[in-house]
């Protein structure tokens, strides 16, 4: 059978089959992510469990060996990583959306990645810092990209880059695939949060990508491409940048409900040096209430908002511009509202929440780290939904 028209039979398990293995990898994650920091990089048996429990296979179109299940079961895994360690939560979220990515992409792409190992994994930057050129079948690619989550563990990466267009008007941002062999990686990560994420950059000096290992953002804003022809369920509908923008802000809820699990099992028998029992204080009391009342409303809001794009994707229809946008700021929100109540949660903690063995600390640091990234810029994104509200032109099309 030509590999155009290859379907891989698949046994597909229950979404709450794969969920409980998330939730099962829970402890063994809390105990590795301190040596994940120290080895700045996911230990290969973390990564060789999320392979066999089928988490990467999740988004991944069923004739290339996935699953083609929906955001809300992809999510509740990343929710339930993020409990174990944020890092292991942040590579699940870039990594595990790649293969749906893929099924936008002309099927000649997917077939380079996956004809021999459906089970190869792809690391990303797609900020806009390459330069790329046309040239006869294709595209000629050069740059550096910083922020390259998880490529050490990577075959494939998509990175971003403008692209002349010769004629006048404006480059173009668009998304380029290439294999190992095309890329160099460089060991930058020196960091003080999500050390684990092994993000380094990534170099590429004057290679060619032919045409088919691409994809215009704009096309992405529009929800086109051409491996939908084949790739035909709603799933690969829906906006690709709501998908991404969630992948870079759900380890945030995670971690914030690992963090208060951790204080609380902490605080029981926890006794101040003024006497008193955390337990019993009403302001630490108020806190976790506080808390959890929060991750309930943002996790209940992430569902909700792919419900409804899930709805749109399945009636064939454009979510509106200021659904996008809303929906965009209310991801990023997240880290926003997690940052603060982890900080407050750790100053509960006491000194003894600085040492090494606790791990509130390294949630804090974690999750201050994901607030910088572009994606969580919560002043930038708000101002941009709030600009469109004034009736200014939206610039953003990762939407």
């Amino acid at each position: 059978m030509e590999p155009a028209t290859r379907h891989i039979a698949i046994v597909a398990p229950e979404p709450t089959e794969i969920v409980a293995r998330a939730r099962a990898m829970i402890p063994a994650l809390a105990q590795r992510s301190l040596e994940g920091r120290r080895q700045r990089r996911i230990p290969d048996e973390t990564i060789a469990d999320m392979q066999r429990a089928g988490f990467f296979r999740v988004l991944q179109p069923k004739r290339w060996g996935g699953y083609e299940m929906d955001l809300h079961t992809f999510y509740e895994i990343q929710l339930a990583l993020a409990e174990g360690d944020m890092s292991t939560a942040w590579i699940y979220g870039v990594s595990g959306v790649h293969p749906w990515f893929m099924a936008l992409l002309d099927d000649r792409a997917a077939q380079e990645v996956w004809r021999s190992d459906t089970s190869a994994l792809i690391c990303s930057s797609l900020m806009p810092a390459g330069r790329a050129t046309p040239a006869e079948g294709g595209y000629r690619l050069s740059g550096r990209w910083r922020y390259a989550s998880c490529c050490e563990h990577c075959d494939w990466a998509l990175l971003g880059a403008m692209l002349a267009t010769g004629n006048g008007g404006p480059p173009e941002g668009r998304i380029f695939l290439l294999p190992r062999k095309d890329y160099g990686t460089i060991d930058t990560w020196q960091v003080s949060g999500l050390q684990a994420t092994g993000s380094w950059d990534v170099s590429v000096d004057d290679v060619f990508v032919p045409a088919h290992r691409s994809q215009s953002m704009l096309d992405n804003f529009l929800l086109k491409g051409p491996g939908q022809a084949l790739n035909t369920s709603s799933l690969y509908r829906l906006p690709f940048g709501q998908i991404f923008v969630r992948g870079i802000s759900t380890a945030a809820l995670g971690a914030l409900q690992g963090m208060l699990n951790a204080f609380l099992d902490y605080g029981r028998t926890r006794v101040t040096r003024a006497g008193g029992r955390s337990a019993e204080n009403p302001f630490v009391q108020l806190l976790c209430a506080e808390t959890a009342a929060a991750i309930d409303e943002m996790t209940n809001t992430l569902h909700r908002n792919f419900r409804n794009l899930h709805a749109y994707a399945r009636r064939g229809e454009t979510p509106p511009l200021e659904e996008r946008l809303r929906y965009k700021f209310q991801s990023t929100e997240v880290t926003e509202r997690c940052t603060l109540l982890a900080a407050r949660i750790f100053k509960a903690t006491g000194a003894a929440g600085l040492a090494e063995g606790l791990p509130f600390g390294g949630i804090l640091a974690d999750l201050m780290a994901g607030r910088q990234h572009i994606s969580n810029q919560y002043e930038y994104v708000g101002s941009s939904w709030g600009g469109v509200m004034f009736g200014l032109a939206n610039k953003d099309l990762m939407l």
